[in-house]
């Protein structure tokens, strides 16, 4: 326990809780809101949600909160986004270069011994990019409909849209615009570049100009092993999830005549399951085929230091190595021209199973708090609606089959803290456990158990 208290791992959570808090201060003044004061409840549930990034929502944004209550929400959405993707994007700088986390990232003193690393750069560097494409998507947005995204409204959204938040001052998210080409890709490229990791960013940017100087000589202009798993892994879930929903929710059910709508609606719904929390379709009427396939894609989430939650795309592809080289027969777990070391393996796996557990546990708390107490025919088709927000809550996706605001206290509290651990709970849980462990000086004779 001491090892745990004195972790650095605990400035991340310090940070999430006093952000949450201060918001919650804010939102529960009466200024926030048109109609009056938040309950204490939902001041924190909507500061939760804002600052974790994950776009839940008790009550109408655009209509129920002033404009100071929308600053603050987007103040929010800014400092969560901002902060997840400095502490991941420190631990994978670590990573990378196989440097213990733990013994090394305290407030980034031993850093800056490292003559490759500095700081302040670094976070600078973060920033600007950060700013330089919510900008973009804002004068993208601004330029497409000036008088539905004004210009708060599409600096709202292009911040909630890169920072994978998920909140939008329309009160039907984004369903008004679900054939509109344009503002259907400003937002597809924005989830995107806010879910694939800034390191990968950055490497896409260096990439790129290097390829650009005609004097460079002996200069890396290919992408590295990690940031071709990242984004081969992400296009074809996106790909995959954009042809499952299509064919399961327009040619079994007929929802749309327009193909082009389809189509669009589709790669929409696909892309904003990897954690942004916006939908130009009303959730509650698609398929419970449709639901099945968003759940999956939502708790696979985006890729690491990202604003995106879930387990992430590298713990997939990761587990679906391991797979088929037990299926192969093959010793190691092959991914591209690498093969995965047993440790990794190892903490993907712990990472499934904590992911797992956590969601059952919250559904099961949520099946007690709404309607435990009520037969079955008077919750008919409840379970997928509380498994569905669950899982969305802990993968800081946002998205909802509408029951959210119907919750009870107790219910929403459940979601609070999910969403907190659902933000936090990959670096920290399996760091935390890291930090109990015990180098063991011998080994024990092994047996071979029945398996199956």
């Amino acid at each position: 326990m001491r090892n745990l208290t004195r972790s650095p791992l605990l400035l991340p959570v310090v940070f999430f809780v006093v952000v949450i808090l201060t918001g919650g201060l804010l939102l529960h003044n009466g200024q926030g809101g048109k109609a009056g004061a938040l309950s204490w409840t939902d001041a924190f549930f909507t500061s939760t949600s804002a600052t974790c990034v994950t776009g839940l929502s008790v009550v109408d944004t655009g209509s129920f909160f002033t404009r100071w209550g929308q600053v603050v929400i987007l103040g929010l959405m800014q400092a969560g986004g901002l902060g997840i993707m400095t502490f991941t994007s420190l631990a994978l700088y670590l990573w990378r270069r196989r440097v213990s986390f733990t013994d090394r990232i305290a407030v980034g003193q031993s850093l800056l011994h490292d003559p490759g690393f500095a700081l302040g750069r670094f976070l600078i560097q973060l920033f600007c990019v950060t700013f330089f494409i919510e900008l973009l998507g804002a004068l993208l947005l601004f330029w497409q409909a000036p008088d539905a995204f004004t210009p708060f409204s599409a600096v709202f959204h292009a911040v909630s849209a890169f920072c994978n938040a998920g909140f939008s001052l329309f009160n039907d998210s984004l369903m008004t615009w679900k054939g509109d080409w344009g503002v259907n890709l400003t937002f597809i490229a924005l989830i995107f570049l806010g879910g694939i990791g800034f390191s990968v960013l950055i490497e896409w940017q260096s990439v790129g100009i290097n390829r650009f100087k005609s004097d460079a000589v002996n200069v890396n202009n290919r992408l590295s092993w990690y940031t071709l798993t990242v984004v081969k892994t992400s296009l074809f879930l996106i790909l995959l999830g954009w042809i499952l929903i299509y064919l399961a929710e327009f040619v079994g059910y007929h929802r749309m005549t327009a193909t082009e709508d389809a189509v669009l609606s589709a790669l929409f719904q696909s892309v904003t399951c990897r954690t942004a929390g916006f939908n130009t379709l009303n959730i509650s009427e698609m398929t419970n085929v449709s639901l099945f396939i968003m759940l999956g894609l939502m708790f696979i989430g985006g890729a690491p230091g990202s604003c995106a939650g879930g387990v992430k795309v590298t713990t997939f592809r990761v587990l679906i190595a391991a797979v088929w080289s037990q299926l192969s027969g093959r010793r190691q777990s092959v991914i591209g021209k690498f093969a995965i070391s047993e440790d990794a393996i190892k903490k993907a796996f712990v990472l499934f199973v904590f992911a797992v557990a956590i969601v059952f546990i919250a559904s099961f708390m949520l099946d007690f708090t709404e309607g435990g107490d009520q037969p079955h025919d008077l919750v008919r088709g409840q379970f997928l609606e509380i498994l569905f927000e669950t899982v969305s809550a802990f993968g800081t996706v946002g998205l909802s089959t509408g029951i959210t605001p119907t919750l009870t206290a107790a219910g929403k509290w459940i979601l609070i803290v999910l969403m907190l651990v659902g933000r936090l709970g990959p670096l920290f849980l399996i760091s935390a456990v890291q930090a109990f462990q015990k180098e063991s000086w011998y080994a024990l004779p092994e047996k071979n158990p029945m398996i199956g």
